[in-house]
């Protein structure tokens, strides 16, 4: 009893609240502009593509594939001999025409000037009938005579008719012949433009994308021997996801420009929205961007990850992920003390050193407040918490 009544007395046990230490970012309400990630590939609406113009063997080929050639280039050879025999052979019918159009003019001449002839010897023929009738009439004349008279009348009626037929049928004989004629001269044009296409020259200053033969190579008619591409008409083509689509349109018809950017180390490409698709499906439209700059770097058929810049937002502040929780919501300190807010979650948003942030904004957040950027997984409204001071 002595021992328990001089025991000492413990203190009471006080139990005190934890106190969670965050990192904390004051609030500044800017104007950002939310930033799409997206993935596009360079293409050109403009691929030139050379083909043979018939049969022929590859003589030279003087470029390689990736090379950049300046207008009026040589770049590829067929064989001429294999395209003079046509030019020759197209040269001769056009020859032969021209030839008999000239005839068929001198033919036109001769039978103008027989007609007269013609027409003497008819009337001669009549008047050796009428005399053999005459003679007959009075018995000095034999029937045989009459009859001879007559056949030659009708001999030189014939030829008159004839040569008065061959006069009025000139028109359509030289209607055909000079149908002939421009048949002919258009296959020797055609021989001609074979002949110079035989020699595949760059129409334009650009890119070799494609080689498809080799020196030696037999190539047929319209077979493709390379492709050019013009690096001032590339572009490139991107696909935007479905929620994003009305706020592109709408920015378009506003007029807004959409921008975007790539950076590759020292080498930066800029973007810009020219065009939507004719066509989309389920899963969005593909977008087709004109490369403001850089385009130099880029080739046909490369994909590029680039960052799209949509129209800005008044009142939105640039976070870490880790201050969101579920889809919309987050934490401010008050006096101590974690509150929560409710956002608006305004998509990502990427400065130009490359760090990707969330973009939000809300109406529970005042200027000057001190969002909890720490993401706890016990984060409940009145948890005691106190701001870690920046190192």
């Amino acid at each position: 009893m002595v021992l328990r009544a001089s025991k000492p007395e413990l203190p009471p046990v006080e139990t005190q609240e934890r106190v969670w230490r965050v990192e904390v970012q004051d609030v500044v309400p800017q104007t950002l502009a939310p930033s799409l990630t997206l993935y596009g590939r360079v293409e050109t609406p403009a691929l030139f593509k050379a083909a043979a113009p018939a049969a022929s063997r590859v003589q030279q080929v003087l470029v390689r594939e990736g090379e950049t050639v300046v207008q009026g280039q040589l770049l590829i050879a067929l064989d001429a001999r294999d395209f003079l025999p046509r030019l020759e052979q197209a040269q001769a019918e056009v020859a032969e025409f021209e030839a008999q159009l000239r005839s068929e003019h001198i033919r036109q001449e001769s039978d103008l000037s027989a007609l007269e002839y013609e027409r003497k010897l008819l009337e001669l023929a009549t008047q050796s009938v009428e005399r053999a009738q005459r003679l007959q009439s009075k018995q000095l004349g034999s029937d045989s005579e009459l009859d001879q008279a007559r056949q030659a009348l009708a001999r030189q009626a014939l030829s008159l008719s004839s040569r008065e037929l061959s006069i009025a049928d000139h028109p359509a004989r030289i209607q055909v012949l000079e149908a002939r004629l421009d048949k002919a001269k258009a296959g020797l044009a055609q021989a001609e433009l074979n002949l110079e296409r035989s020699q595949v020259k760059a129409p334009y200053a650009g890119r070799i994308a494609t080689l498809d033969v080799a020196e030696g190579n037999q190539v047929a008619a319209n077979q493709q021997l390379l492709s050019l591409y013009d690096q001032a008409t590339l572009e490139l083509r991107a696909r935007i996801p479905v929620p994003y689509l009305d706020e592109l349109e709408q920015s378009q018809a506003a007029g807004y420009p959409l921008l975007g950017y790539s950076v590759r180390g020292s080498r930066r490409i800029e973007l810009r929205l020219v065009r939507l698709a004719g066509e989309a499906d389920p899963s969005g439209i593909d977008a087709l961007f004109a490369i403001e700059q850089g385009g130099a770097w880029l080739r046909s058929g490369q994909i590029v990850q680039f960052t799209l810049r949509l129209q800005p937002r008044a009142g939105a502040l640039a976070v870490p992920y880790s201050v969101l929780y579920g889809e919309d919501r987050a934490y401010k300190l008050v006096q101590g003390r974690m509150q929560g807010v409710r956002l608006e979650t305004l998509g990502s948003y990427q400065s130009e050193r490359g760090v990707e942030q969330l973009l939000i904004r809300s109406d529970q957040l005042s200027s000057g407040d001190a969002l909890v950027i720490t993401h706890l997984p016990n984060a409940i409204d009145g948890l005691r918490a106190e701001a870690v001071a920046d190192e």
